[in-house]
């Protein structure tokens, strides 16, 4: 098995930290607390999957990427390229979102799914169903709003 997430990070913060790029060890530190958080966050610590390190990731990736949008519409421009430039890093760990097309095949598959379980093809009362599915087909490579757009689109 491939070292995980955590311990690529740990090494990428090292080589940051050797290469003296500032940005690039801020970055992955923040990302490393932000996984502690989360894993001192329940009732008792414990070592996150790969799978919960990507949901941290991809949490924090959001959350740059909101940061960048509130600054640029308050002319921050310096603060938002700061932002855009801590997501593009933290993109780098997260896996290749899903195109509009495999999105759509991912909801296809899931309704089906579905409809093999009920026994009738489903509509908006079992779209949480779907949503779970789908949920599992994406694998985090599509957010949950992406997600559920294209659900109601197809049911």
């Amino acid at each position: 098995m491939p070292d995980s997430l955590k311990a690529r990070l740990r090494s990428d913060m090292t080589a940051a930290m050797k290469a003296k790029d500032s940005l690039r060890t801020a970055t992955i530190r923040m990302l490393m607390a932000a996984v502690q958080t989360e894993e001192v966050s329940g009732k008792e610590a414990r070592e996150l999957t790969d799978d919960e390190v990507l949901k941290v990731l991809a949490k924090e990736s959001k959350k740059r990427g909101e940061s960048a949008e509130i600054y640029t519409e308050n002319g921050r421009g310096e603060l938002a390229a700061q932002e855009r430039a801590e997501a593009q890093i933290i993109d780098e760990y997260l896996p290749t979102p899903l195109t509009d097309a495999e999105l759509v095949d991912v909801v296809d598959t899931a309704i089906a799914q579905v409809a093999e379980e009920i026994g009738e093809r489903p509509g908006m009362r079992q779209m949480g169903q779907v949503m779970k599915a789908a949920t599992a087909l994406a694998g985090g490579k599509a957010d949950g709003s992406r997600l559920s757009h294209a659900v109601k689109s197809r049911l």
